[in-house]
């Protein structure tokens, strides 16, 4: 037991002096390339092994012969330990610059090109998180690339949309100021009406601005939509009327949701009044609410013809506008600048209605969807059902 003792003691002094040489060279190599890292820990082992050897050899009183095929035998042991770890180090190396130039094409528009080469685990791992965020600039890079072109649109129309009415009102004022119109009162009746539009305009730009600014309040309460779609279909009966449109709303289930009920009464506002504006008199615009799987899907069925399916994925982007459908009725003399264009599914005639419905809806946690239906289409809007009192 004692001789196993100083054997290990005689073989712990020599490889203790091998590691305490070597270690100042791997910390001074540790920012250098990992092969040559890799490398000096070989040569840090391979000599702690071989100095502990040739320590206890020389204690044991060897024979020449016999502590020739020691020395042999470590030497042997030491070339091959230190070419395994050379290989190693080289193919880290070759694995690290490959998966390097793969990483500068991260975020080009081929996408990420991961190496052709095998990689270990842990580059294989960050090649598959270079990819995954490659993923993710590329389709960040699309939606503000969506964001530009909605927000130009969005600019024109609205240019577009307050150029034609302030014309008109300049036309009908001055007019007004010459003496030259027939009858005046028509005039202030349309200048109040060109009025509404402007501020309805303005309204939903600063509602639409608070959305996407991320500082829409919401005053949550426990509500039934039952309520929300008698209060809403009550607000817009008056335009259904004038334009020969049945309202329904008999398939609505009185379930309960937790929300901000001005806010989801103006969403079924918006939704309404653009459904009632697309559907030709003595058509119908239907409500209904239904509960399935934890949420509450409001739906409004119209009957425009429906929307074309390559503009389905973009009805509720800001600026989007339909087709051309109607142009209001202005007085002759003021001449074809007064005219102001509308647009199918667009509320305000800026494009702004439905980016705001889905907005609002968002902020609700909830998701907004439209689809084709036989001769119209349906918008849903689904919203968190509430939790049940008990």
């Amino acid at each position: 037991m004692k001789d196993l003792l100083l054997i290990a003691a005689f073989a712990a002094v020599g490889a203790g002096a091998s590691g305490l040489l070597g270690w100042p060279a791997v910390r001074l190599l540790r920012s250098r390339s990992v092969a040559l890292s890799l490398f000096s820990v070989a040569v840090v082992t391979v000599l702690a092994m071989t100095s502990g050897t040739l320590v206890v050899a020389q204690a044991m009183f060897l024979s020449h012969h016999d502590l020739g095929v020691v020395i042999t035998v470590l030497c042997m042991g030491a070339v091959v330990s230190l070419a395994t770890a050379a290989l190693l180090g080289r193919q880290v190396v070759a694995g690290s610059r490959a998966l390097a130039l793969a990483a500068r094409t991260v975020g080009s528009d081929a996408g990420f090109a991961a190496p052709d080469g095998p990689l270990g685990s842990e580059l294989a791992a960050l090649s598959a998180e270079l990819s995954a965020t490659s993923a993710r600039l590329a389709e960040s890079r699309r939606r503000e690339q969506t964001l530009e072109s909605s927000r130009r649109e969005l600019i024109a129309w609205i240019s577009h949309d307050l150029r034609t009415p302030l014309a008109g009102l300049r036309a009908m004022a001055e007019a007004l100021e010459d003496g030259v119109a027939e009858d005046p009162r028509r005039y202030h009746a349309q200048i109040r009406t060109e009025v509404d539009r402007l501020t309805g305009m303005v309204d939903d730009l600063f509602e639409l601005s608070r959305i996407q600014a991320g500082a829409l309040t919401l005053s949550l309460s426990r509500v039934s939509v039952y309520d929300l779609v008698g209060d809403a279909i009550a607000g817009a009966h008056p335009l259904a009327r004038q334009r020969g449109v049945r309202l329904l709303g008999d398939s609505v289930e009185p379930a309960p949701v937790e929300v901000d009920g001005r806010e989801i009464t103006r969403v079924l506002g918006n939704l309404l009044v653009n459904a009632i504006r697309s559907t030709p008199a003595d058509g119908v615009v239907a409500v209904a609410a239904r509960q399935e799987r934890g949420e509450v899907v409001l739906s409004v069925t119209d009957g425009c013809g429906g929307i074309p399916e390559p503009d389905l994925a973009r009805v509720f982007e800001t600026g989007w506008r339909g087709v051309s459908a109607r142009t209001p009725r202005v007085p002759a003399e003021v001449g074809a600048d007064a005219a102001h264009s509308d647009a199918r599914h667009g509320d305000s005639g800026a494009g702004l209605g439905l980016a705001i419905v889905r907005g609002i809806v968002e902020a609700h946690a909830g998701r907004a969807s439209v689809h084709n239906v036989t001769g119209g289409c349906c918008f849903e809007i689904a919203l968190p059902a509430a939790a049940v009192l008990r």
